[in-house]
């Protein structure tokens, strides 16, 4: 009993830690913000402080990953909140781009990289049982940062401006992210054992030489280039296709977002995790198409289009955990996961400077939903290709079992 309780505690504060870490998906809001501010900002400027936070992530997560697997979540978990509150205290200093870099960039990505890796993995092994279930409700948290504070945020920066209120989230998100890093541990040994075979798994240098890593990275990439996309010029999204105020889209698309992970994480445990992938793609690929023709349809129509892209995002980061730990092992899934994750870490900077080029470019975001529209179309065939090649695999061994 009290390793089952400790287990939900640990889940508890995983989803609090990435729910302070998903403040980085209200981003759209500060860019709006900033870009009145700083007139001589662009839009593509700003963007690449969004790209390049969330590509430190996966970095955080593969310094990190080796930690957490021997010594456990704690220390990991409270530099991660002292590196993520300080990234977004200092970004209230920023008055250049390179210094947004460095604060928003690269200070509050490797924050948010070693917070969510940890959480992430650590729920992984400690629900063996409940990979995909446990995997969606850490993530939803993530997604959650944007649904509490786009409207905080917004409120703030009208109050006492965006500068100060990057200032004052950093330190309250500072501080409930080391509060909850002090429950965060490994599960026991015998623990472990439940549903795992640990002299099985495979250490990231192992999965690294197993071409079906390489075949779900990419497909993990093309998963999520669409969301980043979208989560990073929501607010632009809202006014440019005419959806309504920029902060209620945000909330809106964090919902989904979150919403996303929950559904279809719980779904990915009973119907597969491929089969999940592949219909993630479908209702992904629909919301693009939706999207790109909002002002020729219905505002309602770009808006049902922001939500099955959020909402499908949020299941492929529900998913990708589970789908990780169940090719290569749970026992190192925190290292193993942050080399996966680098598949993010590449959508990350392709979605929102795709959106960002095209707008300037073109005056359209048109080109950059119908590109990713494709993108989730060869997602999708090559989930379906992936699918065959492990069937055959399996009937492979099932036949050389029956010889032998």
């Amino acid at each position: 009993m009290k390793q089952e309780k400790n287990r939900w505690l640990i889940l508890i504060a995983a989803i609090i830690t990435n729910l302070a870490l998903g403040a980085g998906y209200a981003w759209s809001v500060f860019q709006t913000a900033l870009l009145e501010t700083n007139t001589d900002w662009t839009l593509s400027e700003t963007s690449l402080a969004f790209s390049i936070s969330f590509a430190m992530v996966p970095v955080g997560m593969i310094i990190c990953g080796p930690i957490v697997d021997k010594h456990g979540g704690k220390k990991v978990v409270l530099a991660a909140g002292l590196l993520f509150g300080l990234g977004m205290f200092l970004t209230g200093f920023a008055n250049s781009i390179i210094m947004l870099y460095l604060t928003y960039g690269v200070i509050l990505g490797l924050g948010i990289g070693a917070g969510y890796g940890t959480a992430t993995a650590l729920t992984v092994k400690w629900f063996p049982d409940k990979k995909g279930l446990a995997g969606g409700l850490t993530a939803a948290g993530f997604g959650s940062g944007a649904i509490l504070l786009a409207p905080i945020a917004t409120n703030m920066i009208e109050s006492v401006g965006v500068n100060d209120t990057f200032k004052i989230l950093g330190g309250i998100l500072l501080v409930v992210i080391c509060a909850a890093s002090f429950v965060m541990e490994n599960p026991p040994v015998q623990e472990k054992a439940v549903g795992v075979t640990t002299d099985k798994d495979k250490n990231y240098k192992e999965m690294l030489r197993d071409l079906n890593f390489w075949i779900l990275w990419a497909i993990y990439t093309f998963a999520a280039t669409s969301g980043l996309m979208v989560i990073g010029h929501a607010a632009n999204l809202a006014s440019y296709y005419t959806l309504g105020a920029g902060a209620v889209i945000v909330m809106v698309v964090g919902l989904a977002n979150t919403l996303g992970r929950i559904f279809w994480g719980s779904v990915s445990d009973k119907i597969g995790r491929y089969k999940t992938v592949m219909s993630m793609f479908i209702v992904s690929g629909t919301g693009l198409i939706l999207l790109n023709f909002a002002n020729t349809l219905e505002a309602v129509a770009g808006i049902a289009g922001l939500i099955f892209i959020a909402l499908s995002f949020g299941g492929f980061l529900g998913s990708f955990p589970g789908i990780t730990a169940e090719n290569w092992g749970a026992s190192k899934s925190a290292s193993n996961y942050g080399w996966m994750f680098t598949a993010y870490g590449i959508a990350s900077i392709l979605g929102p400077s795709l959106a960002s080029s095209i707008r300037e470019s073109t005056g359209s975001y048109s080109m950059a939903l119908l590109i990713s529209a494709g993108m989730a179309l060869v997602g999708a065939g090559m989930i379906l290709f992936y699918m065959n090649r492990v069937n055959k695999a399996s009937n492979v061994k099932q036949k050389a079992v029956k010889q032998n």
